[in-house]
């Protein structure tokens, strides 16, 4: 089962050497604009789930998506303020994973949050990246969490 992670963004620092080398790559980090949100709709929809890409629209509406784009194309998103005080959710693409790019889009988004005055993060429903986020970002499960605020969706059954 999924859990519900704490991160303490007071401690969290952007990595400017994984940019740096994201960069030389030819891959930048970027904030979605409203522009980008037909696309990045698509892109979310295509790659992960029609429900991921609604809350990329709202994570836009309140300026907390991050995109990453190589070549003028997306390839990969993090959301923040899809909900209050959420970071989520977040894709890579399959052929573009391992460089490091949902690491830069996840130390953006919660250096963004930070900005923006909170002092923590959830992130919601981590199941198989569990580990990522601990290891990565000092994040710790929320005792009795599961199945958290996600096991009240709607069901269409």
């Amino acid at each position: 089962m999924a859990a519900d992670l704490l991160v303490k963004l007071y401690e969290i620092q952007e990595n400017y050497a994984l940019l740096d080398r994201l960069n030389k790559q030819g891959i930048t980090i970027r904030r979605a604009l409203p522009a980008d949100m037909h696309r990045l709709r698509e892109f979310a929809i295509l790659h992960f789930s029609e429900g991921w890409a609604d809350e990329c629209i709202v994570s836009v509406a309140h300026s907390g998506c991050f995109i990453a784009v190589l070549d003028k194309q997306i390839v990969g998103f993090a959301c923040t303020e899809a909900m209050p005080d959420y970071f989520g959710p977040t894709g890579v693409l399959e052929t573009m994973r391992g460089k490091g790019i949902g690491n830069a889009l996840l130390l953006r988004c919660l250096v963004s949050m930070r900005e923006r005055g909170y002092a923590y993060a959830i992130i919601g429903y981590v199941d198989e990246a569990m580990e990522f986020y601990k290891k990565t970002i000092g994040a710790i499960e929320i005792p009795d969490s599961i199945p958290g605020h996600f096991g009240n969706l709607i069901s269409f059954d």
